[in-house]
């Protein structure tokens, strides 16, 4: 199962984790936009053989599945040219309901990672 193969931990000790920044709270309908990024703390590598592919963000409302709302890529790794993606990216949406931001994030070496924020009403 995919799953299972899923990691996670603390941003603040772990360059793979996905940092969410986002409203604690909003109001239904109100656009919300939740900022992504890698690496706030300590910086993860960015080179043509270890890297951050992509960010996925999804929105999981209580009571329902998740749904995905944006992807962030980041496909700039070329170190001949020293051209590199910077891994941060915004994605908005609007809910009507409370729930949970989930974030998972790709590293072509150690896979996947995730992270996620509650978000309540105001």
């Amino acid at each position: 199962m995919l799953s299972t193969t899923i990691k996670s931990g603390d941003w603040k000790g772990e360059k793979h984790v996905p940092v969410i920044e986002a409203p604690d709270t909003f109001k239904p309908g109100e656009e919300i936009e939740v900022k992504v990024s890698i690496g706030k703390e300590i910086p993860h590598p960015n080179t043509d053989k270890h890297h951050i592919c992509w960010i996925k963000v999804f929105f999981q409302a209580e009571g329902k599945p998740p749904f995905e709302v944006g992807t962030v890529e980041f496909n700039a790794h070329d170190e001949d040219h020293k051209l590199f993606s910077s891994y941060k990216g915004s994605v908005y949406f609007k809910a009507e309901t409370a729930g949970k931001i989930q974030a998972v994030s790709f590293c072509n070496i150690h896979g996947l990672w995730e992270n996620e924020k509650e978000i309540k009403l105001a």
